[in-house]
């Protein structure tokens, strides 16, 4: 993925988002540059920075979209942050740094998954083994007191002879054991046991960990010292009975764990923020505030030059190691409806060289928005009533009545974008919804007509508003 040209990332993007060619051109450009940068020689490597992004436009238009899809694209370290939520140092509230250390949580989990992904094969056959010990262990004693006995019989297995011939056959597994797992080792792996309860011993996490306060405050306050003592005491452990569908999962995370080498993987999370991360801050037209002024807007400014330093590149200290924040691709959002980029203080608008205007959406858009994208709302409750046995469809003037409600909804309220049509999609399927269970027919075709009806307060209404501008 990390190859792929600027016009294959915008036709990737254009599956979910709707328009705003502009942006998508913005964003491949930066992405194909990061591919770019690899290229180069380390000198010059270190010399090429991200070109930072600052989309403006109304809510609901894509912003954020363009953002995720960007990062899910190429498997990229990504958080969205509200600008709005940090303070300057010395008010109550969130240290701006805290973005950096949640982005570098979020890498180490990805480079995590992907290694537990790696050893998922030898960690299920440990599982199985572990879950065959409990279900029929190998020792004659223990077998006769197995689950599988209980489940099979409701009771355990009698004892055969006494004294030191009983003895002798607990000593060590012999054929009939064996082969009595064999069989049941076939059928665990087939999922014929998937329902028999069993007793495993799992790690015991349910110790409230001790904290205390670090130096960096906020969310570097408590430090969990239990953590600091982990290599020198034993992990406790603890009997839990469940079913095996339910044991395997425990154990399956269990045993992926102790096949990976967190050392290396704190390492390359750390790499992977450092060189990949994505950072999309939103709001960010919130904290612009006068110069030199005065009142509830007096941090505000404060937030920018602590935001700064961030942005130009400064090497920020999390638990897992330090991180510079040089080469982090920073994309800003806001509507900018009162402020412009140009009200942000000189030294942050340098640092965001690339501005895109995000234009708000037609009529069409929203017919496209219906039916186009992948994630389309449209397919969504198809397939949800799907699995209530009835199919729904829409025919086409009923989509173009419903675009142009969102679009009108828009213009004479509130715009919120295309969030517009998850308001009226969901007055609209409502009664189909909670009726879907018991309805006779195998399809419901949802027609202009029927949205007519739905909507007929809301037309009476929006029809009365619109007299009063009408001269």
């Amino acid at each position: 993925m990390n190859q792929l040209t600027p016009s294959q990332i915008v036709k990737e993007l254009d599956k979910y988002i709707i328009g705003q060619d502009d942006a998508k051109k913005s964003v491949a450009v930066a992405l194909r540059n990061r591919y770019r940068r690899k290229l180069l020689s380390e000198e010059m490597r270190d010399e090429v920075t991200p070109k930072n992004i600052i989309m403006m436009g109304p809510t609901g238009v894509g912003k954020t979209e363009i953002a995720r899809r960007l990062a899910k694209l190429v498997d990229a370290p990504f958080i969205k942050v509200e600008a709005t939520k940090y303070t300057e140092v010395g008010y109550v509230g969130r240290d701006v740094e805290s973005m950096v250390r949640d982005l570098v949580t979020v890498a180490i989990r990805m480079v995590k998954q992907r290694e537990m992904e790696k050893v998922a094969e030898k960690a299920k056959e440990a599982v199985n083994e572990r879950l065959m010990d409990a279900i029929y262990p190998a020792s004659r004693r223990q077998a006769q007191r197995s689950a599988y006995e209980l489940y099979i019989n409701g009771r355990p297995a009698s004892f055969q002879g006494q004294g030191q011939q009983a003895a002798s056959q607990q000593a060590a597994p012999n054929a009939e054991i064996l082969q009595t797992r064999e069989n049941l080792k076939k059928q665990l792996l087939a999922g014929d046991l998937e329902t028999m309860q069993i007793d495993i011993m799992v790690d015991d996490n349910s110790s409230v960990p001790i904290g205390v306060i670090g130096q960096n405050g906020g969310d570097e306050m408590t430090m969990n010292v239990g953590g600091m003592f982990q290599g020198l005491l034993p992990q406790k452990k603890k009997r839990r009975r469940m079913s095996v569908s339910s044991a395997r999962e425990l154990l399956l995370a269990e045993e992926s764990q102790k096949l990976l080498d967190m050392d290396a993987i704190n390492e390359e999370g750390l790499r992977c923020a450092e060189q990949e991360g994505i950072i999309f801050l939103d709001e960010i037209d919130k904290i612009c505030g006068g110069h030199g002024g005065a009142g509830p807007d007096v941090s505000r400014e404060g937030v920018q030059r602590d935001i700064l330093p961030i942005v130009e590149g400064s090497t920020i200290t999390t638990k897992y190691g330090a991180v510079k924040t040089d080469y982090m691709l920073f994309i800003g959002a806001g509507a900018f409806h009162t402020n412009k980029v140009s009200d942000l203080i000189p030294e942050l608008q340098g640092r965001f060289p690339i501005r895109v205007k995000l234009n708000s959406l037609t009529e069409d858009d929203f017919r496209r928005i219906l039916t186009q994208p992948q994630n389309a709302i449209i397919k969504q409750y198809i397939e949800l009533l799907r699995t209530e046995g009835v199919e729904l469809k829409f025919d086409e003037e009923a989509l173009e009545l419903l675009a142009k409600m969102a679009y009108l909804e828009n213009e004479t309220g509130e715009n919120i974008g295309a969030r517009r049509l998850y308001t009226v999609i969901e007055k609209l399927l409502e009664e189909i919804s909670f009726h879907a269970p018991d309805y006779d027919c195998d399809e419901f075709v949802v027609t202009k007509d029927y949205v007519k009806t739905v909507f007929k307060d809301e037309e009476e209404d929006f029809n009365r508003d619109a007299g009063r501008y009408i001269l």
